[in-house]
């Protein structure tokens, strides 16, 4: 695409939003945790997204109320004279009556929640080749509609390779466990589906409406679903001597959130066609996957699967209702007139209304697609490994994208852009694929997010410096930690999340950057846990699980045994709704686990100098006004 046609999707006219139409969500409960700390016990709760804004709460200790009048101000309370045997609930307060009682609570001995795994045995490939399973990615939803969430969480052999590398893999593993330990179900996709982090993309979302999530992902032939049945022909192996995987059919399946059962299956849209339309002759670039969920009609979500980005890029949306998958639409860059969307894609994708029209696009790494599945603008500036997509920039309308970039011949290293038109805001040239990129809000003194990108660990550390959502470069030296952005603490500030990286992984650890010494303080290191996806420092899950509007992160074990659930204790006075009901957020947590893990951020601006965030426009499910 050249300067001409940049320049010409920049100039488009946002549409006028219309009356947005309420979007379906999550009927959560109150999520309320009790962890015992050194100053008594803390208590965190949830303010839904539905709830009226004169809600307040009133907190009982083992039957007793222990606030003197109801809590109004805040989401969080410390209870000095709880203890470790102490059981908790809290109650809604409108006006002076108590309309709801959450479940009873105990306390957590701990600053972190234990979930018991059960590790699959590992094999041997067909060369040879012994291997293991690590708890790897994993997505949550509430699979029983009991306002809890699951976690679904996918296995990964220690032989997963990279679409680059040639050999066997182990199969990939998804189960499926309540917050408790309680194992729910187990699904083998089976040897015609290779293990990696392009390969396997999991969605776990409510897509029918009936108030339970359910799974979505490619399979194959000799696939077994959470009750046993194989989904097409068992003894089929379409492996090559490679450990490839290049022919044999590719489907498209539904899941039962609270039972593994495959509900629907379709062939996989797109299609492998002929490798060399991917950008190489021997299947690296072909398999290539991304997925989404996406309110393409502003109201009930759809499933959203991709293939390609390097060159050919598809993506192809779908509605699962009455238990059937109907295709909505495909988007292909081959088709004429969309030759400039290809090689535009990322190692990941975020999803938002970016053009204010109240449905959601797919913002496919440079370039983005409409909600009906016509190409809304490219910038020409190629393929990247990082992005970021919300109120970067709170004194300009609309979302921004940060992004990083991998091709040096290409005009940016670091680009910032206007999410709805594609204008490029600035940019920042560079001679190197730069590796890694983060925005958030680390420094009062700026208002917005603050930018930067550096080298991963073992490419010399290289920092593109740190810039302002204007553009104002502040300094060469950037937060050595770029991977993961967290609320964690009381303040507005997002603290960064990554790891002390050991080859394969590393201990992950949470740091606040100091913005006058310009350095990392460390908050959180998670002795006993590791990272996932090598130098990526990914956790198995960041999202806001249970308490207050501030973020939960997720863990495995050491020897993948548990995963460790870490909640902060630290009080804060500031109040927000959960960030579960807000749809980009909570349709950030649903991308997270794809390919190159990437934080998810809130569709409003959360920081110094922040308007009060816009009351959701939702409604839980399950509800019939869909049918209106």
């Amino acid at each position: 695409m050249g300067e001409k046609d940049v320049h010409a999707a920049a100039e488009r006219v946002r549409p006028v939003k219309s009356t947005a139409k309420s979007r379906q969500m999550e009927r959560l409960n109150r999520g309320l945790v009790a962890v015992k700390t050194k100053k008594g016990v803390f208590l965190s709760w949830r303010l839904l997204g539905t709830d009226p804004e004169e809600t307040a709460f009133n907190l009982y200790r083992n039957g007793h109320r222990i606030n003197s009048t109801p809590v109004s101000s805040s989401t969080n309370f410390l209870d000095k004279h709880g203890n470790g045997e102490s059981v908790y609930y809290v109650t809604k307060v409108l006006g002076d009556q108590e309309v709801e009682q959450s479940h009873k609570t105990a306390v957590w001995q701990k600053p972190y929640l234990d979930v018991p795994l059960n590790k699959p045995d590992g094999g041997t490939t067909p060369d040879g080749v012994q291997y293991t399973y690590s708890a790897n990615d994993a997505s949550i939803g509430d699979l029983d509609g009991d306002g809890e969430y699951e976690i679904v969480l996918k296995w990964d052999p220690s032989n997963s390779k990279d679409n680059a590398h040639n050999g066997y893999t182990g199969e990939v593993i998804i189960d499926a466990y309540k917050l408790d330990g309680t194992f729910m179900w187990r699904i083998h996709l089976g040897k015609n589906i290779r293990a990696g982090a392009h390969y396997t993309q999991l969605m776990v979302y409510d897509l029918d409406g009936d108030g339970k999530a359910e799974i979505a992902m490619k399979t194959a032939d000799g696939t077994v679903d959470g009750t046993g049945r194989v989904i097409g022909d068992p003894a089929a192996d379409y492996r090559n001597e490679n450990g490839r995987i290049l022919d044999g059919p590719e489907y498209l399946s539904i899941f039962h959130g609270e039972t593994g059962r495959e509900l629907a299956t379709v062939d996989y849209d797109p299609p492998r066609g002929r490798l060399e339309d991917w950008g190489d002759r021997y299947g690296n670039r072909m398999d290539r996957f991304l997925a989404g969920i996406a309110y393409l009609d502003g109201e009930r979500p759809s499933l959203v699967m991709a293939r390609g980005y390097y060159t050919r890029t598809v993506l192809a949306a779908y509605n699962f209702r009455d238990g059937k998958l109907t295709k909505l639409w495909t988007f292909d860059s081959d088709k004429p007139g969309n030759e400039g969307y290809a090689g535009q894609g990322n190692h990941s994708l975020s999803v938002a209304d970016v053009d204010d029209d109240g449905k959601d696009e797919i913002v496919y790494g440079a370039m983005a697609v409409d909600h009906d599945g016509t190409g809304l603008y490219t910038t020409g500036l190629g393929h990247g490994d990082a992005m970021h997509v919300s109120d970067l920039d709170p004194d300009r309308p609309g979302l921004e994208v940060f992004q990083v970039h991998e091709d040096p011949r290409l005009p940016y290293g670091l680009s910032f852009r206007d999410a709805g038109t594609g204008e490029i805001l600035w940019g920042v040239p560079a001679d190197t694929d730069v590796g890694r990129g983060m925005a958030a809000h680390i420094d009062p003194r700026y208002k917005g997010s603050l930018v930067w990108a550096i080298d991963p660990p073992g490419n010399e550390g290289k920092s593109y410096g740190l810039y302002t959502s204007k553009g104002e470069k502040l300094s060469d030296a950037a937060p050595a930690s770029a991977n993961f952005a967290i609320w964690w603490d009381g303040d507005l500030l997002r603290e960064l999340l990554d790891h002390d990286w050991k080859e394969p992984a590393g201990i992950p650890k949470i740091d606040k950057w100091d913005y006058h010494s310009g350095r990392l303080v460390n908050l959180l290191t998670a002795d006993g846990t590791l990272s996932n996806n090598w130098t990526k420092g990914t956790p198995v899950l960041q999202a806001n699980l249970f308490g207050d509007w501030r973020e939960d992160v997720v863990f495995r074990t050491t020897r993948s045994d548990a995963l460790r659930i870490y909640t902060t204790t630290e009080l804060t006075e500031h109040r927000f709704y959960t960030f579960m009901h807000d749809p980009v957020y909570r349709l950030g947590v649903a991308w997270q686990n794809v390919a190159y893990n990437q934080p998810p951020h809130p569709g409003f601006y959360l920081g110094t100098g922040m308007d009060k965030p816009p009351r959701p426009n939702i409604y839980t499910a399950p509800c019939k006004r869909h049918e209106e």
